[in-house]
């Protein structure tokens, strides 16, 4: 049996990757100022991350139009299966859902199902490479959806950022966090809640602190073992292989891939910020 998979743009999946063929991303765009960056392969994230430090003002994105998913689902062959941002983070799932039941109305005999990542970055990254290896193995749509759901379910999602410039300018931060955690110039250890909001782990005084405290909540969670770590890194690659490194000296993964996040994970992990999933 055939199958797609459709992601949107904050799925860290690299160019080569998207060539194959079995992958299709739809973008979300990205307001600097009056500036607009469509996430797509034309995008470049140095410019971007550029704009953004220059940029005084709050920043926004925009998710893509119920219409843009429906015409992927229309050009596609086979079983639809659809990865997306946290319905929590962003307006990108509820696109792809309403255009889902539009398409089932128009097509009875189609199989489609739409995944609330609960995630972002790597770890839709970490979704779309399972639902390949899953959809690929001849497994059955029922089945795979099943499996993914319980996969969803018990995913890790952890972050380190660099830069707390767009949490600032986005208000996530109070003017006096602000303050301090610039003074002190804190690393935010971040995570991802089962439901898909974003928590704090804890903050390191260096990002080499801050890793190697992301890899010590890893290796103390029974789930990773034997599991596929993604990381995805923005403009940092050392970073990446760093924390790769830790990953296979502490924790006991299958495997561990890097990817460069791309637009939209670039908005929120900026420069230097480092993105885990497994």
């Amino acid at each position: 049996m055939s199958f797609k998979i459709i992601v949107d743009s904050c799925c860290d999946l690299s160019p080569e990757v998207l060539s194959t063929g079995v992958y299709r991303s739809i973008p979300l765009t990205i307001h600097v100022g009056d500036s607009e960056f469509r996430d797509d392969e034309t995008l470049n994230t140095e410019q971007l991350v550029d704009a953004m430090a220059m940029c005084q003002e709050a920043s926004h994105t925009a998710c893509p139009a119920p219409a843009e998913y429906l015409s992927a689902y229309e050009a596609a062959e086979g079983d639809i299966y659809v990865v997306t941002l946290s319905a929590l983070l962003s307006g990108s799932h509820n696109s792809a859902w309403q255009a889902a039941q539009i398409f089932r109305e128009e097509h009875p005999d189609r199989n489609i199902h739409v995944f609330n990542s609960c995630s972002a970055s790597a770890g839709e990254t970490h979704i779309a490479l399972a639902l390949s290896k899953l959809a690929g193995s001849g497994m059955p749509f029922d089945e795979v959806v099943a499996e993914m759901d319980r996969r969803i379910a018990r995913m890790n999602t952890l972050f380190v950022l660099e830069n707390l410039d767009v949490l600032r300018k986005a208000g996530r931060l109070t003017r006096v966090q602000s303050l301090v955690t610039g003074a002190l110039r804190v690393k935010l250890v971040m995570g991802s809640t089962p439901q898909g909001e974003i928590m704090r782990h804890g903050q390191a005084l260096s990002i080499k602190q801050a890793l190697n405290k992301l890899c010590a909540i890893m290796s103390a969670d029974e789930r990773h073992r034997g599991q596929l770590l993604c990381i995805s890194h923005c403009l940092c690659r050392e970073r990446a292989e760093y924390l790769r490194a830790l990953a296979f000296k502490t924790c006991d993964f299958a495997d561990v891939r890097i990817e460069e996040t791309r637009g939209i994970s670039s908005f929120y992990a900026n420069s230097g910020g480092i993105v885990a999933a497994y």
